[in-house]
This record gives C-alpha cells, sequence and structure tokens, in this order.
C-alpha cells in the first residue's frame, strides 16, 4: 500500500475536514453497494462531487481510505464501550450487554461497516502490504480495547479466565461473527447476541 498521507486533525482547515468527511461518507454507500474492489476511486469521488485531486489530497489510496473509516469507527466504539464501562450500577453480565446493544444500535451503519470490514480483511490476508497496516491497526483497537477491560475488571475486582486480550480478541472476533449471521438470519440471531451469551460464559458466575 502506498505512503499514508493522512494529516493530523489538529492541521486541517475546515474546508479539507469537510473534504474528508464527504468523502468517507461516499466510501461508506458506494463500498456497500459495489465493494471495495468494485468501486473506483472516480466512483467514490462521483458519489461525493469531487475531483480524483481532492481524493489524493486527502488520502493516498483506497486502502488509506479504509484505514481512516476504520480508526474513525473504532474509536466510536470505544468511546461508548468507556462510558459504559464506568457505570458501577451494571452487573458485569450487564456491561456487557449494554456494550453490545452499542454496538448494534445503529444498524444501517454496523451492515456497512461489516461488509467493508469483511471484504477488506479478506483484501489484506492477500496483500502483505495492506495486511500489515490493517493488523497494526487492529492491533491497536485491540489494545484499547483490552485495557479497559483490564481496568473495569480490577476496579470491579473480577478474575478473567483469560487474558484481558484474550478477552478483547473474544470479543471482537464474536461481534463480527454474530453480525454476519445476523444479517444472513436476521429473525433466529439477533445482532449481538451470541456475542453476548458467549461473554457472559466467560465471566462464569461473576456476571451476576
Amino acid at each position: 500500500m502506498p505512503a499514508s498521507k493522512r494529516h493530523p486533525e489538529t492541521s486541517l482547515t475546515p474546508r479539507r475536514a469537510a473534504t474528508r468527511d464527504r468523502l468517507i461518507d461516499a466510501a461508506h454507500e458506494v463500498f456497500a453497494e459495489r465493494g471495495f474492489h468494485g468501486a473506483s476511486v472516480e466512483d467514490l469521488c462521483e458519489r461525493a462531487g469531487f475531483t480524483r485531486g481532492a481524493f489524493y489530497s486527502n488520502f493516498s489510496s483506497k486502502d488509506d481510505l479504509v484505514l481512516e473509516i476504520s480508526q474513525r469507527y473504532s474509536e466510536r466504539l470505544l468511546a461508548g464501550v468507556a462510558q459504559v464501562a464506568a457505570r458501577d450500577d451494571l452487573t458485569p453480565a450487564e456491561v456487557v450487554q449494554a456494550v453490545l446493544t452499542a454496538w448494534t444500535s445503529d444498524r444501517r451503519e454496523r451492515r456497512l461497516w461489516w461488509l467493508l470490514q469483511t471484504e477488506f480483511t479478506l483484501h489484506a490476508v492477500r496483500d502483505s502490504a495492506a495486511g500489515r497496516s490493517w493488523a497494526k491497526q487492529q492491533a491497536g483497537v485491540r489494545t484499547s480495547l483490552a485495557r479497559l477491560v483490564e481496568e473495569t475488571a480490577a476496579r470491579r475486582g473480577l478474575t478473567l479466565p483469560v487474558s484481558a486480550d484474550d478477552f478483547a480478541r473474544a470479543a471482537m472476533a464474536l461481534a463480527a461473527a454474530g453480525t454476519g449471521q445476523h444479517l444472513l438470519e436476521p429473525r433466529s440471531q439477533p445482532d449481538g447476541a451470541l456475542a453476548a451469551r458467549v461473554l457472559r460464559v466467560l465471566l462464569g458466575a461473576q456476571a451476576g
């Protein structure tokens, strides 16, 4: 993957930030409709109402754009997890359920993200450069989630049956797999239900 041309948020002018936002919004829709490989840079620019020059002044490639989408999506999810985890009025099981409910509350966004995440993961497995970038970013998300899990468990006096990193890996994998099953079987498999059941089993009697 070409070197990233991302700019720190603090260095972006309001106009440039708005351009990036419109490109990202357009990418969500076009990638969902045509797939990561099926959507060209021209398709993204046409949907957003910009030229190729505007695209490449903000992103070095489609890979770079997906990484930015993932970063924003993950930051929102982690902020929601932190907010729920800080609530001492909830039992551990209720925290798990509240987190998964927050993750899956916006069904349209969740569907769009699942489609893109799944296809980009396949791309990253086949393309070594994309794979390194994707693995690095996902590791960062997992580390942040594991830190929240560890801090929450310590504050509540819980003993996890696995490491915080493994718990975070399990939560992320189950959430993604559960969404896929929900999209195929929406009536029999509510989004987040599978992850909630398995994570409660992991917590065991401590789940409350």
